[in-house]
């Protein structure tokens, strides 16, 4: 699916419409020194089994992939909702 690069869209902070620079929301990198993820290497580490079982197959093909929409005018920040695709181009003009 090809997603202009520019979106007119409602802004909260400005409450009102302005204009949107499109980018691909990508997680950040994980935190070692986190809680959740020092419980779970505790658990992973030994000569036991894994934590949870490896999945054989995967259910779903796709992955939802979310839209980070910056304020031109403020430079605030709003994720749209993710939509289930293969691909997602962003492209500078849609025709």
């Amino acid at each position: 699916m090809k997603v202009p690069s520019v979106i007119r869209t409602y802004c909260p902070r400005c409450k009102t419409h302005t204009e949107h620079e499109v980018t691909l929301y990508k997680a950040g990198k994980r935190r070692t020194l986190a809680e959740g993820q020092r419980r779970y290497l505790r658990k992973q580490e030994g000569y036991g089994s894994k934590r949870k079982p490896e999945q054989k197959r995967t259910a779903k093909v796709t992955k939802k992939q979310v839209l980070k929409l910056k304020c031109k005018v403020c430079g605030y920040t709003i994720h749209r909702e993710g939509i289930r695709l293969k691909k997602l181009e962003i492209v500078e003009k849609v025709r």
